[in-house]
């Protein structure tokens, strides 16, 4: 490989929770109170389902980066985050498990500010490390009732995989990082939500000033003209602060990528490369666009568009908007971010403690859904097992990734009596196309319901919460694709 080969980004990825709640709804619960939200309450914004944060989302933009091509030949990881469920706990390695990466690749938690994500993609870039990188940036955003972010914020997952080769379909230009004690915004250590400064100052001082700097200073460094810019997205700061930008860097506004407010919300960490990958599926070979994420300075990096990302089944971020359930109950928000204690009643008094030392006998299985083929008959369990179900031969069991293959539903019921968060639990027999047959439980179902025959795809959550502890048990839920 010759030191002319591109480096840059090879495949890319997104998660947007499927709930999606009006702002007008939210800001109808407000009323009472606050009359002025009503001014924010146009669009959506997704939001998380009690069984998903930032680990789960991760996982599954990651999935999406992946597919049509192998984790194996993944050499690093990095997850970004400024909403990781820990704080003393590597949460890359629970990611990266449960993407079943080879355990010799390195593993590498970000966070600090919402410039971790798009840092996480320079650093990467700007590597001597051998093979390629995962990137992914996660944040599952919580706010004050009745505040603005509340109306703003919204949760979600982007993947990047970058490295060298003919297979690059952006390639990297350069990079301007600003760093400044410029505090917009910010949350102590323990503290549940961000304090926010005085908009018009964030605006005025610090976006409009900081990010034209940061942007002109990397179009010099490369020696291009702002008119070369075919897209350009900001993130971070006050809405509307790109097109603020936009007409100080004399940039058409229709060159802008959209900001996602209308149907996503700020997703902190993962904004920048949500607008990555909106340039990605919109770029034309030579195109080049440009990123910048604001946060303490400015973080923006650059790309030449070489080809169109191939045909891999793919959900991106525009497949990942797509996919919704519309939700209407503003409380429903509420209990799953932990802001109201409902009485579940006695069947939620349960003692959730996780014994880790059978999480790490049986990682494989638990986080990356690892099941069995057997050697004699060829027959697919799950669990594996020490003798085949099918044809009951000994230590048979070859180790089989059921996680991407596609399944249906043989049974289900719709259970208002034993405790979920989410109720009513949906629990039955699901059929995989490769012969596995098991109990689980399905999430993420709309309106119209499920039937037999129901086509299911696999998603990593959290399967129970220890509170007592708070350890968090994950594993795989079955999430109807139609």
């Amino acid at each position: 490989m010759t030191s002319s080969t591109p480096i840059g980004i090879k495949s890319f990825g997104a998660y947007i929770p499927h709930r999606r709640l009006s702002r007008a709804a939210i800001a109808a619960a407000h009323a009472w109170a606050l009359p002025s939200l009503k001014s924010l309450g146009k669009g959506e914004k997704a939001f998380c389902s009690w069984d998903e944060d930032a680990i789960t989302m991760a996982v599954e933009a990651s999935r999406d980066c992946l597919r049509g091509g192998s984790a194996d030949a993944i050499a690093g990881l990095s997850f970004a985050s400024t909403t990781a469920p820990y704080a003393d706990l590597q949460n890359a390695t629970i990611v990266g498990s449960a993407l079943r990466l080879p355990d010799v690749s390195t593993r590498t938690d970000l966070a600090g500010s919402l410039r971790a994500g798009l840092a996480a993609v320079a650093q990467a870039l700007q590597s001597s490390a051998p093979g390629e990188q995962l990137i992914v940036a996660a944040d599952r955003r919580r706010a004050k009732p009745g505040s603005v972010q509340e109306m703003l914020y919204g949760s979600a997952a982007a993947a990047l995989r970058v490295g060298q080769g003919d297979d690059v379909i952006a390639r990297f230009l350069g990079r301007e990082s600003v760093s400044v004690p410029f505090i917009d915004h910010f949350r102590q250590n323990g503290e549940k939500f961000d304090y926010y400064w005085e908009e018009r100052w964030v605006r005025d001082e610090g976006i409009s000033k900081l990010v034209p700097r940061a942007v002109g200073a990397l179009l010099k460094q490369l020696g291009l003209s702002m008119d070369r810019v075919a897209h350009f997205g900001l993130a971070g700061g006050p809405a509307g602060g790109d097109k603020l930008v936009a007409k100080a860097l004399s940039l058409p506004p229709d060159r802008l990528l959209p900001d996602l407010q209308g149907q996503v919300g700020d997703c902190g960490a993962a904004q920048p490369l949500l607008q990555i990958a909106a340039a990605l599926e919109r770029a034309r070979a030579g195109d080049i666009f440009i990123v910048a994420s604001f946060a303490q300075g400015c973080e923006v990096l650059a790309f030449e568009m070489l080809q169109p990302a191939p045909a891999t089944g793919r959900r991106g971020l525009a497949g990942s908007i797509a996919r919704r359930v519309e939700e209407t109950a503003y409380l429903k928000l509420l209990s799953f971010d932990g802001e109201i204690e409902l009485d579940w009643g006695m069947r939620a008094e349960t003692d959730n403690k996780s014994a880790l030392t059978q999480l790490y006998r049986s990682a494989d299985q638990i986080l990356g859904f690892v099941g069995g083929k057997c050697g004699s008959c060829n027959s697919i369990q799950f669990p594996r097992m020490p003798s085949c179900v099918n044809c009951g031969a000994l230590d048979s069991q070859i180790p089989y990734a059921l996680a991407d293959e596609p399944a249906r539903v043989v049974t289900y019921t719709a259970d208002w009596l034993q405790y979920s968060p989410a109720p009513p639990m949906y629990m039955g027999l699901v059929q995989f196309d490769v012969g596995a047959r098991l109990l689980m439980e399905m999430v993420d179902v709309g309106a119209a319901g499920i039937d037999v025959g129901t086509p299911l795809a696999m998603s990593f959550r959290i399967k129970e919460r220890d509170r007592l502890r708070h350890y968090d048990r994950y594993f795989w839920k079955a999430v109807p694709t139609s």
